[in-house]
């Protein structure tokens, strides 16, 4: 019963409660990071390893010392505090390691650390009650489901360079209709449930 729940949790948070495409949270990355597929693959990627870091060690953080000691109202800065130092550490590694990578990820990979998904998910982590191997799974699936929104983006987006599109939805405006379809998509999947 426990793994089906966990499963549940994954499968939500990576499709049917998608980040992006259904809280609308992380936008920036998004949109700014999927022109290109390689890049979004890396972006992706680095997300989910700051989601799953920052669902384990806000989980600690909460549990083990906010709200022991009865201190639940730092958890914001707590929180962001925790994100931005990995996310430091993710933008040090894919330097030294993926020069190109950082390069193609540019400003977007500082920006990781406002991304609002990661800071909706440590949030909604507390709030939904999760223990921590349900926390850690929720990172896996939110962090999987930033990178599925965003390598299918990028994917359109890559095919949109040879279509003959007008002129007057160029750019972000065929952008944003692509991400509503997207969502619109996704939404599909809404039969699942998750707690």
């Amino acid at each position: 019963m426990f793994e089906l729940r966990l499963l549940t949790i994954f499968i939500a948070a990576c499709i049917t409660h998608n980040f992006v495409l259904t809280y609308f949270l992380g936008i920036c990355p998004f949109i700014g990071v999927s022109k290109k597929t390689d890049a979004a693959i890396g972006m992706g990627l680095a997300v989910t390893f700051v989601m799953t870091l920052s669902a384990s060690v806000t989980w600690c953080i909460y549990y083990f010392l906010l709200n022991r000691f009865g201190l639940p109202f730092l958890q914001y800065a707590a929180f962001i505090i925790v994100i931005a130092s990995l996310v430091q550490i993710v933008e040090m590694f894919i330097k030294k390691t993926s020069p190109p990578l950082y390069r193609a990820l540019g400003i977007y990979l500082p920006l990781i650390t406002t991304n609002c998904a990661i800071l909706g998910l440590t949030l909604f982590m507390v709030l939904r009650e999760y223990s921590f191997l349900e926390a850690v799974v929720y990172g896996i699936g939110a962090g999987l489901g930033f990178t599925l929104a965003l390598v299918i983006m990028a994917g359109i987006r890559e095919e949109l360079e040879f279509a003959d599109i007008p002129e007057s939805l160029k750019g972000a405006s065929i952008t944003l209709i692509i991400a509503g379809m997207l969502a619109l998509a996704f939404m599909g999947f809404g039969g699942i449930i998750s707690s």
